[in-house]
Order: C-alpha cells, then sequence, then structure tokens
C-alpha cells in the first residue's frame, strides 16, 4: 500500500495539492450525504403541503440523534483504519472496519427499538402537536429502521475514504442520491404515498447505497478488505474506536438536545409553521455546515500527520488553507442566504404563511453565516492535533452556555425574531472562544520554535 503522505512532503505546494485531494472530494461527499433528506422536503413541501413539511421538520431532532452512532463508529473507525494503513497491516484494517460494522450494528438497533416503542412520546417531546405528529409519525415508522442503512452508510463511507478512495466513496453516495430523486416521485406522486411514499424512497436509495459500498470492498480497486471473520468483536479495538470517535459523537448529541429545545421554543413562539419554517432555513445552513465539515474531514489527516511528525509550519499552513477555504464558503453562503432569501424557499412551499416565516427567519440565523467558517475548523483543528478538550469546549459553549441561554432572554424580548437571532449571537460568541484558542495556540508554537532555535 502506498504511503499517503510521501516523506518529501515538507513545502506548502506538496500541502496544496493533497488539500485538494482530500478536501474537495469529502466536500463533495458530505454534500451528497445532506441531499437526501433535503430532496425528501422539496418534494413533500411541494406535493403534500405546508403541515407535512412541518411534521417532517419535526423529525430533524431524531434523525439527528439516530445518526450519532454512524458518526461514532465511522469517525473513531476511520482514524484507526489509517492508521493501520499506514503501518500497512491490511488484516488489522480489516478487523478495525469489521467492528467498526458490528459496534454500528449493535447500537443502532437498541436505539430503533427505543425510538419506535416511544415514537409518540417523543415526537410531543420535540415539539409536536396534533395536527403535524401524524406526518411525522408516518414518515419515522419508515425512516427509522432504515436508520441502520443510514449508520452503516456512513461508516462505510469514513473507512473508504480514510484508505484513500475518496472518489469512489462520493461517486456511490450520489448514486444513491440520483436514485432517491427518481424514486421520490414516483412514490409520493406514481403510487400516492405522500409523506411515506418520501421515506419508502429514501429508504430503497440508502439499500442501493449499502450495496455499492459492500461491493467496493470486494473490488480489486479497494485496499480495504472485508471479511465474515472480521466482524467478530474484539473488546480493544471497540474501545479504541469508540475513544476516537466520542468527541464527534458528543458533538453530535449536543447539536440533537439543542435541536429538541429549538422546536419547543418555536413551537411556543410560532407553532407548527415556525418549526417548519426552521426545517427550510436547516436544509440551507445543513449544506454550508456539509461543505465546512468536508473541509475538515479533508485536512484531518493532513494535519494528524504533521503534527505527529513535528512539522508545525506544514501543520500552519495547512490549517489557514483550511480557514482560508471555509471562510469564503461561509461568505458566499451567507450572500446568497441574504439576497436570494425568497426564492430560496419557494423550492419548498408555495404556501404564503409559511413563505414569510421561513424568509425572515433565513435572513435573521444568517447574519453571522461569514463567521462559523473559522468557528468549525478551529474546532477540528483541536481534534486533529490531540487536543479533543478544546474542541468539545468549543462545541459545548456554542450550544448550551450561548445558544440555550439566548433562546430564552431572546424570545422573551422579540418573540420569534429572538429565537432566529439566538443562532447568530451564539455563532458569534462561540467564534469569539475559537479565536481566543487559536491565538494562545499560536502563541505558544511560536514559543516553542523560538526556544528550539536558541537550542
Amino acid at each position: 500500500m502506498e504511503n499517503i503522505f510521501p516523506n518529501h512532503t515538507t513545502d506548502v505546494r506538496d500541502i496544496r495539492k493533497l488539500f485538494r485531494n482530500y478536501a474537495y472530494p469529502a466536500m463533495l461527499n458530505m454534500i451528497v450525504l445532506s441531499l437526501y433528506n433535503i430532496v425528501d422536503r422539496i418534494f413533500i413541501g411541494q406535493g403534500a403541503g405546508a403541515l407535512a413539511i412541518c411534521g417532517l421538520a419535526l423529525t430533524l431532532p431524531c434523525i439527528s440523534l439516530l445518526g450519532t452512532i454512524g458518526t461514532l463508529t465511522g469517525v473513531g473507525g476511520a482514524a484507526r483504519i489509517s492508521a493501520a494503513i499506514s503501518l500497512r497491516n491490511p488484516r488489522l484494517a480489516c478487523k478495525i472496519l469489521g467492528n467498526a460494522i458490528f459496534l454500528n450494528f449493535i447500537l443502532s438497533l437498541l436505539l430503533i427499538l427505543f425510538s419506535l416503542y416511544y415514537l409518540d412520546e417523543i415526537l410531543y417531546a420535540f415539539g409536536g402537536s396534533e395536527h403535524t405528529i401524524p406526518y411525522a409519525r408516518k414518515y419515522l415508522t419508515i425512516l427509522i429502521p432504515g436508520s441502520l442503512l443510514t449508520n452503516l452508510n456512513f461508516t462505510f463511507c469514513n473507512s473508504i475514504r480514510a484508505a484513500g478512495s475518496s472518489r469512489q466513496s462520493m461517486v456511490i453516495i450520489l448514486t444513491g442520491v440520483i436514485a432517491n430523486i427518481l424514486l421520490d416521485p414516483i412514490f409520493i406522486f406514481g403510487f400516492r404515498l405522500g409523506i411515506e411514499g418520501a421515506a419508502i424512497a429514501t429508504v430503497l436509495s440508502m439499500c442501493i447505497s449499502s450495496l455499492l459500498l459492500l461491493l467496493h470492498f470486494h473490488s480489486p480497486r479497494s485496499s480495504l478488505r472485508l471479511q465474515f471473520n472480521c466482524l467478530i468483536p474484539e473488546p480493544l479495538i471497540l474501545l479504541n474506536i469508540i475513544g476516537i470517535g466520542m468527541a464527534a459523537f458528543i458533538m453530535n448529541i449536543t447539536t440533537g438536545m439543542v435541536n429538541i429545545i429549538m422546536n419547543r421554543y418555536l413551537e411556543n413562539y410560532g407553532g407548527d409553521y415556525a418549526i417548519g419554517a426552521y426545517g427550510i432555513i436547516s436544509s440551507y445552513s445543513i449544506q454550508i455546515s456539509m461543505l465546512l465539515m468536508g473541509i475538515c474531514q479533508g485536512m484531518q489527516p493532513i494535519l494528524s500527520y504533521n503534527y505527529a511528525t513535528g512539522k508545525q509550519k506544514l501543520v500552519a499552513h495547512t490549517l489557514r488553507t483550511a480557514i482560508y477555504t471555509g471562510s469564503l464558503i461561509a461568505c458566499i453562503g451567507f450572500i446568497l442566504g441574504e439576497g436570494l432569501a425568497p426564492w430560496l424557499v419557494k423550492a419548498f412551499t408555495t404556501d404564503p404563511t409559511l413563505l414569510k416565516i421561513s424568509e425572515n427567519g433565513l435572513r435573521l440565523t444568517f447574519l453571522a453565516m461569514p463567521l462559523i467558517g473559522f468557528q468549525i475548523i478551529v474546532t477540528s483543528y483541536f481534534q486533529s492535533v490531540r487536543q479533543a478538550p478544546k474542541a468539545i469546549i468549543m462545541n459545548i459553549s456554542r450550544q448550551f452556555v450561548f445558544l440555550i441561554p439566548a433562546l430564552g432572554l431572546f424570545s422573551n424580548h422579540w418573540g420569534l425574531n429572538g429565537i432566529w437571532l439566538a443562532i447568530p449571537f451564539a455563532d458569534l460568541m462561540a467564534t469569539i472562544i475559537a479565536i481566543f484558542f487559536y491565538w494562545k495556540q499560536k502563541s505558544v508554537s511560536i514559543i516553542s520554535n523560538s526556544v528550539n532555535r536558541i537550542h
């Protein structure tokens, strides 16, 4: 197996090339993954009406929490697989993949059974009403079992990228999305199944992606193999996967919990339509976040390698490149969100009330969008250089220290507008903390380099 980081990687030209090779496919891959639910929302909003899309928006916290298992095993497994491949140990890489699949299956199954059993109670806790819960129930009854495939696909994709096959992973997931786009109108309109048809189309497209991903592991192009005996659990490998993936898992859990709290405030101050508007707004903000997460996934192996080998100059250049790229994307997202708000929301609904609420919410929530590029990249940087506690602090601070109190305070003063404004406020405060940690880390690096030159 070829070393993805050749020994001559000593200047910024090599770093730029590596960044392009890793970050760009990862960005496209993350965008493609996020399109599944967005495609459903567009077809449901246009075909089943405003209340249907409000019911679909109600499912966002549930989908987010179900996806935490895929994040845990995908991030933790990929990191260990990458290390095993670098050590030219394909057998170990196979064992790690098998254990990640085993852990994913067991945890997903437990969460699926719990979610189905308490589904109505969960939906009421998430801010549902008698008008929206029937739609959400129809969708989730089908999609919750399908989350097993979603989590497995995330683990598969991360593992394939870790083995150096980012493009293959992206092509396979894109095939699934195209299948979803084709199947949605067939099941929603052709078979007249409405929101249930959207869920069926999504699960079927996930099945297609899963099959293609499994076939990839047995193709000649794959340096990572999947064998049945590798599925036997090994406690040490399982603990390593959990330990590495825990930071990302906690971040996703906090995001899901905050979405629940957000829904409660939206229901109290804006009703079902406010929750529906948040679903539409999230469809666009998630796209930007996914692009930024793609940058993070692309830079992480480069940062980790150069940090471990003591190449601080290349670490700094990689980080700067990622920050510049992420900030540019965030600024473009801000311009589009503020300038094209009326046209963007019309893709999801024609209801005048929902249009008005969504347009206003989109413009207010996007006020601090130019800042999130720096915030997310720096958070990921600390994960990559083995300073996960700082990354967790920054994420939890945004969610629990700033956002949740701001939701209560701002909504009391400005109602629904206050809820929208709480989001950019939390982003602003989180960015200030990220700047502080970044400045402190940079200062330590400068002092360390000066000492090394003296000695």
